[in-house]
């Protein structure tokens, strides 16, 4: 006699599991673009900062 895996005895485990990874997944990426929004468009380094600047004008996104 077999014995059923953990997540097929109880699949709300699984569904919780699931659930808690793309949390974390969506955490990360929103502290990322934040990381990279901020930490980019106010860096002291003129490269930087101008290649944001000229990404927002090429997009048509005001930015002064």
């Amino acid at each position: 006699m077999t014995t059923p895996s953990s997540s097929a005895a109880n699949p709300s485990t699984a569904d919780t599991a699931r659930t808690t990874s793309i949390t974390w997944q969506l955490a990360g990426a929103v502290g990322l673009g934040l990381v990279m929004l901020y930490g980019v468009a106010f860096a002291e380094s003129p490269l930087l900062h101008n290649a944001a600047h000229d990404v927002r004008h090429v997009t048509v996104k005001p930015c002064h």
